[in-house]
């Protein structure tokens, strides 16, 4: 199981994919939804988790549970 995060790097204008605890960057997307579709994917191949997208201001923003993980609200999803 692995987490996500996504953020915006500002230096190379570009969505940043990066796993949770991870020292290097799992990969770069033109638009913060193509990494979000990018992080989805990879956090599924790892056995799921949590995608966490961060706002401009570096701040978590929305966060989506990644079949099989354990997502920590058992309210049904209606943003995605």
């Amino acid at each position: 199981m692995a987490n996500y995060h996504i953020s915006k790097d500002k230096n190379k204008n570009k969505w940043r994919i990066q796993k949770e605890g991870g020292e290097k960057v799992s990969g770069y997307a033109e638009t913060q939804k193509e990494a979000e579709k990018r992080a989805k994917e990879l956090s599924a191949n790892s056995g799921g988790g949590e995608v966490r997208i961060h706002g401009l201001n570096g701040k978590i923003r929305d966060s989506d549970t990644v079949f099989p993980g354990n997502d920590p609200k058992s309210s049904k999803d209606t943003k995605h």
